[in-house]
């Protein structure tokens, strides 16, 4: 059974999401604000966390930038009736892999749990030195890439990746030899409809760069990112 965690300072809100997913088989843990989540993130086994992003104490933002200090690849999936488009972009980039706006379509929320759930399971263990591509794994460039659990290896250690590093690194592996422009990369891995000019990017490629030293990400100047062997 997935575990999935609800964090509103709202509790008609927590408490009707929380029918939703039980209804759909998913335990609910649920959170009033970012620092109960904090602490029960470190106690209870979470698949993925629905945030809200106005809370006292801790927000949403703050937690989200307390898990990527902290190393945590757990899904968060915004639900905020903050439309501001800097906000939704700040949340993206500290590495909430979706954002829905309030008030939502169940259905499609429901969708969309299931979408990243799917994405981010995984009960076994990273693959072999030679194993083969597949649909959990990508092998491009010298670099081995398990989906399942956002994991890569360039060189000998596996090391653990966010799930936006881990999708845009399974972007470029595909496109292996070929220029990404940053058009198509908004698009496909942060899902923006337009260009909000801002280095979400850049940060995350220089998040790859740091944590794989040496991978073969090229800058292709004014236009994006191509992998490509040197």
């Amino acid at each position: 059974m997935t575990t999935v965690m609800v964090v509103d300072d709202h509790g008609r809100v927590r408490e009707a999401l929380s029918r939703l997913l039980a209804a759909e088989g998913h335990r609910v843990v649920e959170a009033a604000n970012g620092l109960e989540a904090l602490h029960k993130l470190g106690t209870v086994p979470v698949h993925l966390v629905l945030l809200d992003l106005v809370m006292p104490e801790t927000n949403g933002l703050q937690l989200l930038s307390a898990l990527r200090e902290l190393g945590r690849t757990v899904p968060v999936i915004v639900l905020s009736a903050v439309e501001d488009v800097a906000t939704r972009v700040q949340a993206l980039d500290l590495g909430a892999v979706d954002y829905v706006a309030k008030p939502f379509n169940t259905q499609e929320l429901l969708a969309r749990v299931r979408r990243h759930l799917a994405i981010s399971s995984s009960t076994r263990e990273g693959a072999p030195a030679g194993a083969p591509s597949s649909s959990r794994y990508l092998i491009a460039a010298g670099i081995d890439l398990d989906l399942d659990r956002h994991r890569a290896r360039y060189g000998q250690e596996w090391v653990d990746l966010a799930e936006r590093e881990c999708t845009l690194l399974a972007h470029l592996m595909r496109r292996n030899g070929q220029v990404c422009n940053r058009e198509e990369l908004l698009h496909d891995v942060w899902h923006l409809e337009f260009d909000p000019g801002t280095n979400l990017i850049e940060v995350c490629v220089r998040r790859l760069r740091s944590k794989l030293p040496g991978i073969p990400i090229q800058t292709v100047r004014s236009v994006g990112y191509c992998l490509e062997e040197s």
